[in-house]
């Protein structure tokens, strides 16, 4: 098969926004982020771990509810003790150390890692479709000058999460 033809159409796809009923949330910048994981506590809420400690993020608006600058040497890298509304919980890691997050919802939205010019990597949004036969998915990032960590949704499908080596950007929408 001559993948020429999909790499071209990856490639000139132009960066859109996610479309209704998805919304997102300005970026976060952030230096050294290396890892995030969705916790429960009512709500969608995200651990983010970066070289100065750990970090919840409320995902309805973004906005931190809880920050530990105390370094972080965990004994399992993919899995990481909560802070904040998290504590006490046990919070499934995705990103510099592996693991991921969930890349489809239960209302047929799927997320796609593709890199027609690797190293530069982007991810796609679809629904109800494969971006690789269909029409109906949105180019939605493009990571060039910092690593992808980890991209995905939270259990309740309302979130998506891509994380960067120096941001995370967060799409919402209602349940």
């Amino acid at each position: 098969m001559d993948w020429t033809p999909l790499r071209r159409r990856f490639r000139e796809a132009p960066l859109r926004p996610p479309p209704a009923p998805w919304r997102p949330l300005p970026p976060i910048k952030m230096g050294g982020l290396t890892d995030v994981g969705f916790g429960s506590a009512g709500r969608d809420l995200l651990l983010v771990s970066s070289s100065t400690g750990l970090g919840v993020f409320d995902c309805v608006n973004g906005e931190r509810v809880a920050r530990d600058y105390e370094e972080i040497h965990p004994d399992d890298p993919l899995v990481r003790e909560g802070i904040g509304p998290l504590a006490g919980v046990a919070v499934t890691m995705a990103g510099l150390w592996g693991g991921g997050l969930l890349t489809t919802t239960g209302d047929g939205w799927a997320v796609h890692l593709v890199a027609p010019d690797w190293p530069v990597e982007s991810v796609l949004l679809s629904k109800d479709d494969e971006p690789y036969r269909g029409e109906r998915w949105w180019h939605i990032h493009r990571e060039e000058g910092c690593e992808l960590r980890a991209f995905g949704f939270s259990p309740t499908g309302t979130t998506l999460a891509i994380a960067s080596s120096c941001d995370l950007r967060l799409f919402t929408r209602d349940g």
